[in-house]
């Protein structure tokens, strides 16, 4: 399983790795000269790749129903079950 690790969580790619995952960084690629300066581009890279996208831009969430490609979006909704999860043990 690949990982395509959007901008906004920059570092996460690294992160993933240690953990021993195949992962990647959308900025890391910018710099190696891959054009990926839109959401489209991303998708379809990721696409093309058999690579799956961490992102937290909520943009993706449409274009993911829509193209049916697959998305782990760290969203306030995410994030808030996390937190909820994590006060339970208190």
């Amino acid at each position: 399983m690949k990982i395509l690790v959007d901008e906004n969580l920059d570092g996460m790619d690294e992160r993933l790795k240690e953990q021993g995952y195949d992962a990647y960084s959308v900025r890391k690629l910018q710099i190696t000269g891959k054009k990926l300066g839109s959401d489209y581009s991303i998708i379809n890279y990721a696409r093309e790749n058999d690579m799956i996208i961490v992102t937290k831009d909520t943009e993706f969430r449409k274009a993911s129903e829509e193209n049916d490609f697959p998305l782990i979006l760290l969203d306030d909704e995410e994030i808030l079950k996390v937190i909820v999860d994590r006060l339970k043990k208190f």
